[in-house]
């Protein structure tokens, strides 16, 4: 790996090893998402919290402060929308001229395996990977499933983590599964970050799950509705955090919520 993949890694994954990335990117097939209508607005009291942004050109361009310093992943697939025939019939939307031009630390590409695009969208990574290995720009693959949530299961997980790392990318997304996500983890060459999905009922749920991801091996999250979403957005964000890189606990994390939110 040479010097520029290794800086830009640096970059979003931190020197211990973890990572929180906000992911903003919801609106390139959902529109204005609810507490999403402005990215910029909602973002900035969250900005301490987070490691990296991930986001499309057109809001980064719109809504981010160019003097801010924060690295960027810039989702670089898409095509159809939530009412469109399938969500998996994805393209690639952003050159690596203009990936470049944009300054991104990384990006990130869906694969949708199982579903009838499965190859198209496979390829989608491949080809990227083939453009940005020759300016170190690492990618990473983000395995969705769409409407199908009963794939979010560990046979299914593993099986779209492992084609990921085999196709090149150097970080993978995909989702935590209460069963077996250490096999999900393990069967992965690459460092697996945890997606966050639809919001959870409670704080306590996502506090959870993500200790437990990270018990099991995750290197940290990509999850922004039971962040921004949240009534207290700052102090959730602040939470799992600490569950993140200070190794808090699901109690602890909750207690600091707790605290947090009634000081509003």
């Amino acid at each position: 790996m040479d010097y520029g993949m290794k800086n830009r890694l640096s970059r979003v994954i931190k020197p211990d090893g973890r990572c929180m990335f906000m992911p903003l990117d919801h609106g390139y097939f959902l529109g204005p998402t609810s507490c999403l209508e402005k990215p910029g607005e909602t973002v900035k009291p969250l900005l301490p919290y987070c490691d990296a942004l991930f986001l499309t050109r057109g809001v980064l361009r719109s809504c981010i402060d160019p003097t801010l310093d924060k690295p960027i992943i810039l989702r670089v697939s898409g095509g159809p929308s939530i009412v469109g025939e399938d969500l998996a019939n994805e393209g690639i939307t952003t050159s690596i001229e203009e990936i470049i031009r944009l300054n991104a630390a990384a990006v990130g590409v869906s694969i949708f395996v199982g579903a009838p695009y499965e190859t198209q969208t496979i390829l989608n990574l491949a080809e990227l990977v083939n453009q940005c290995e020759d300016y170190g720009i690492p990618v990473m693959a983000v395995t969705a499933v769409g409407k199908e949530t009963e794939k979010r299961e560990a046979r299914f997980l593993s099986l779209s983590c492992r084609i990921a790392a085999e196709m090149g990318a150097k970080v993978v997304k995909t989702y935590w599964c209460a069963k077996d996500f250490d096999k999900v983890v393990e069967g992965c060459p690459v460092p697996v970050v945890m997606a966050g999905g639809p919001k959870c009922d409670t704080e306590r749920e996502v506090f959870d799950f993500v200790y437990d991801g990270l018990q099991k091996g995750a290197i940290g999250v990509n999850l922004g509705r039971n962040i921004w979403q949240s009534p207290f957005p700052a102090p959730m964000a602040k939470a799992l955090y600490a569950v993140i890189h200070e190794n808090a606990k699901p109690n602890e994390a909750e207690d600091m919520f707790n605290e947090l939110k009634n000081k509003k």
